[in-house]
């Protein structure tokens, strides 16, 4: 079966994928990628000489697999599959969405218990690592978190459907509208493609939201999800969102019982928490967060409005974009500023503003201004669709969709040298180009 190779993950599997030792956990919102990942993995391995029968792949959100719902029946369908892997040498164990099964965490960890056996499990939500197998199998699991596609891998799918081509800016603005769930790109009717999303998003409402926890008004929780797509990227608190049901839409609710709305979105995956961090007592704050989409298409799916709201979607573009790299992100606290993001790793950290374009100077000095209350030497970063980037007190300026598209190749690294930092082009040979490489901030993406 032919997919398209999500290489950035891929890489971050392979070290592991002979690793009985280790149960490879990969989470993310329904429909990200996370089967076809599974698939080019298994690929993969039989392209190195792994037979056939010893490659074992268990989809349970496949119809023939829907009694399979208890720990006991798993353990049996393993069995059973496991009984037709007659090669010699390691097995290799896919399973799809295996938080469909309630227990499954014995079943798995029995099997890691007997060896000769590799195995990868898929899951579409956060109750995956929140019970037995994150008590029971400490430092005997590595997880990956899997987003919708990014931009880069966006315009690769798009070669890879033979979709045509088009200018690399009309492919952001349809990015930022229509989202990077693969199986939408299929697609080239919008109407379609909100469908389609419609359809993912009632899927996890089904299956990874009501499974967890009984929704008793269906109707104000799809009241409090639409509020928190609609006004994605903005600081929200519970207090405002209470108000604005009460006096916009004539819902009361109480504050407990829209904090654990909050959650679920956040536990289905369909919206990732941004908490503040105040960064003279390096500590986060309560309150004030921001909330971003698993993917742009999520909004487009819930709107009559498809025109694209530039600031917001570009903030949202660029934090999935870090998070998928690994990186802890924040909004950032200054007395009474804000700095877009703080991105962290370890002790490391950089700043980040994000905005359309600097080239009103009253923008521009309002997005520079937060720069000039940090004084600690980390790097920071302003990110526009300017087209000629301005560079000033020591930001380093650059174009958002070819950061993300690595036309360039940008390489960011978090910590810096001496104080002073660049960004340097992968490939260039002169002596102005390796020097910028000697100096090169350490933000790495």
């Amino acid at each position: 079966m032919s997919t398209y190779r999500r290489e950035h993950y891929l890489a971050k599997l392979r070290p592991f994928y002979n690793d009985s030792g280790l149960i490879k956990v990969i989470t993310g919102i329904r429909r990200c990628g996370k089967s076809s990942l599974l698939i080019t993995v298994l690929n993969e391995l039989f392209e190195q000489g792994i037979p056939e029968t010893n490659l074992i792949y268990l989809n349970l959100d496949r119809r023939e697999y829907r009694n399979v719902t208890t720990p006991d029946q798993l353990d049996q369908l393993i069995e059973q599959a496991m009984s037709n892997a007659y090669g010699a040498g390691l097995r290799y164990l896919f399973i799809d969405e295996v938080q469909n099964v309630k227990g499954f965490e014995t079943v798995i960890n029995g099997w890691r218990e007997e060896g000769n056996c590799s195995i990868f499990i898929t899951g579409s939500n956060s109750y995956l690592l929140s019970g037995e197998l994150a008590t029971k199998l400490t430092g005997r699991y590595i997880k990956l978190e899997m987003f919708t596609l990014s931009f880069q891998e966006y315009l690769g799918m798009r070669n890879f459907l033979n979709k045509p081509e088009i200018p690399v800016s009309q492919a952001f603005r349809d990015y930022l509208t229509y989202g990077g769930f693969p199986k939408s790109l299929e697609y080239d009717d919008p109407d379609a493609k909100a469908a389609y999303i419609q359809d993912v998003i009632g899927q996890i409402f089904n299956k990874d939201i009501t499974a967890h926890k009984k929704v008793r008004n269906r109707d104000t929780f799809t009241r409090v999800q639409d509020y928190l797509i609609n006004n994605f990227a903005a600081p929200t608190n519970l207090s405002g969102i209470i108000a604005y049901l009460k006096h916009s839409e004539g819902i009361s609710i109480k504050r407990e019982t829209l904090a654990s709305y909050v959650r679920l979105l956040e536990s289905a995956k369909i919206l990732y928490k941004c908490p503040r961090f105040d960064l003279k007592s390096r500590k986060s704050l309560r309150g004030g967060e921001k909330y971003y989409l698993a993917d742009p298409g999520i909004r487009f799916a819930r709107n009559t409005d498809t025109r694209v709201s530039y600031g917001p979607s570009l903030e949202n573009a660029l934090y999935t974009h870090l998070r998928s790299k690994g990186y802890d992100v924040s909004v950032g606290t200054i007395g009474k500023l804000e700095c877009d993001f703080i991105v962290r790793k370890r002790n490391q950290y950089a700043y980040i503003q994000v905005s359309m374009s600097v080239q009103d100077p009253q923008v521009e000095e309002r997005e520079y201004r937060p720069f000039s209350k940090l004084a600690d030497g980390y790097p920071k970063y302003l990110f526009t669709l300017d087209p000629l980037p301005l560079q000033r007190d020591g930001v380093r300026h650059l174009n958002l969709m070819e950061f993300l598209q690595k036309r360039r190749r940008y390489r960011l690294r978090l910590n810096i040298n001496n104080g002073d930092y660049v960004v340097w082009r992968a490939g260039c040979a002169d002596a102005s180009h390796a020097l910028r490489r000697r100096q090169a901030l350490r933000l790495r993406t």
